[in-house]
């Protein structure tokens, strides 16, 4: 086996991990995005949807993270793909009619956000690396 056949069998892997990532990152934020604070304001009530943005900040983090650990834009699409796989699970119906992502406008907004914010940071080059000279 030559040193290319490992790297690229290495990079599969790290492609698996970082799917594995995007799932774990989905099923956490089926829970968390629902999350939000209240401000009670003399003039108003403002409602801050502090748990989806928390979920897309560490998403595109994952993300960007993904893609510059392995040199490749698969290292991106593998979170992206594993995190919307989980979030579109969570949003199925269980068996005892439970739904961790329900119908809602803000549940909606996550997703759909979440989708487009995931391929636009998938999709952005990444950085070469700086190979050394011989």
């Amino acid at each position: 086996m030559t040193s290319a056949d490992a790297s690229g069998g290495t990079r599969w892997l790290l492609v698996a991990v970082l799917l594995g990532a995007g799932l774990v990152i989905g099923v956490a934020g089926a829970f968390v995005q629902a999350h939000r604070g209240v401000l009670d304001l003399p003039w108003a009530v403002v409602v801050v949807p502090w748990g989806f943005l928390l979920v897309w900040v560490t998403l595109l983090a994952a993300i960007r993270g993904g893609a510059w650990w392995i040199h490749s834009r698969w290292g991106g699409s593998a979170v992206a793909v594993g995190w919307l796989l989980a979030t579109v699970l969570m949003s199925a119906e269980s068996p005892s009619g439970d739904l961790a992502l329900s119908g809602g406008g803000r549940q909606m907004t996550y997703l759909l956000g979440g989708v487009i914010l995931a391929s636009a940071a998938a999709s952005l080059p990444v950085p070469r690396r700086n190979l050394p000279v011989s």
